[in-house]
């Protein structure tokens, strides 16, 4: 069995323990094609089974209650899984894993959260849905790692004229005085410059350092990075709990509305290409999705509140 999975599926294994006490045949059956539709989920739920196991060696009334705390908060939820394990001894998340990494970050936020920041030298940040970060400052440098998720930065003056870097698995970020965002995707980085300049560079590249400024993006890998773009509309959008996008396809709308909403939340292949635009908030994902609805021909399959397919009407 892998040690690795992903918080989000250990989150979401934990939730369906939680939703299956109520022996509902469609939460069953939901239940049934969650472990179907990807190999980690059969992995999660082998852990909960385990911890069920567990649960018979504790008072029912103290067991129950931890997890349906923990349902709301997904950082509890590790903290109460991390805590089960450990102590039955049955499976060690171990120190080394991306979900015990996350849960001692410095800052870190849960599903659809955002978190405010004032650092030490009166540096403003802005935790994005489902992030997580560390923070180190010394006499000579600023440093931010960004572990995943997305932040805004808007850096302070600092009297010691100290640099603020933002680092991460694709390599460093410079400011230059300056207000950015920058995006942890599976497979590349972006920053975004809304003041000012940022620089980018890594240690893996031979490329020459390259220079981002207000009103560009630039998306980067640990071994290059592609030419600054101009700004994409309403990259900041989300700072005021609001998904604006222009001419996107629904299954990359759909995507970035997951990662406000805990739980699956598919696209079908047929309609996928689906165009877009409109400006849609965040607070309440469900209401997106009827919204959606009703202006495109599809409609939506729900199991359960973690499970929801957007299929052709």
């Amino acid at each position: 069995m892998s040690a690795e999975l992903d918080l989000k599926t250990l989150e979401i294994a934990a939730q369906w323990y939680v939703d299956l006490a109520d022996d509902s045949e469609a939460i069953r059956e939901a239940h049934r094609q969650w472990l179907l539709d990807d190999p980690r989920h059969a992995q999660a739920w082998a852990r909960v089974e385990r911890l069920q196991a567990a649960f018979g060696r504790l008072e029912p009334r103290a067991a129950r209650p931890a997890l349906q705390c923990a349902q709301a908060n997904r950082r509890a939820v590790l903290k109460v899984l991390a805590l089960l394990v450990g102590s039955s001894g049955l499976i060690s998340l171990g120190a080394h894993t991306q979900a015990w990494r996350k849960m001692m970050a410095d800052y870190s936020t849960g599903t659809g959260e955002r978190l405010p920041v004032t650092l030490a030298d009166g540096s403003q940040l802005l935790l994005n849905t489902g992030t997580s970060l560390d923070i180190s400052f010394d006499e000579n440098l600023r440093h931010v790692l960004l572990r995943e998720g997305e932040v805004f930065i808007q850096t302070a003056p600092d009297p010691l004229a100290r640099p603020f870097i933002v680092s991460t698995a694709f390599g460093d970020l410079h400011a230059l005085g300056t207000q950015f965002l920058v995006r942890i995707h599976p497979t590349h980085g972006r920053v975004a410059v809304l003041e000012h300049a940022v620089e980018w560079r890594s240690p893996r590249s031979a490329n020459a350092p390259v220079r981002v400024n207000t009103g560009q993006q630039l998306d980067f890998t640990a071994h290059g990075a592609d030419v600054p773009e101009p700004l994409a509309k309403g990259a900041d959008a989300w700072r005021n709990n609001l998904l604006v996008v222009s001419d996107w396809r629904l299954a990359d709308v759909i995507a970035e509305l997951s990662r406000y909403r805990a739980g699956h939340l598919g696209c079908d292949g047929q309609v996928a290409g689906l165009r877009i635009s409109g400006s849609f908030q965040l607070g309440d994902i469900d209401v997106v999705l009827d919204n959606l609805s009703a202006m495109l021909p599809i409609r939506l399959r729900r199991f359960t509140r973690y499970w929801t397919q957007v299929e052709p009407a």
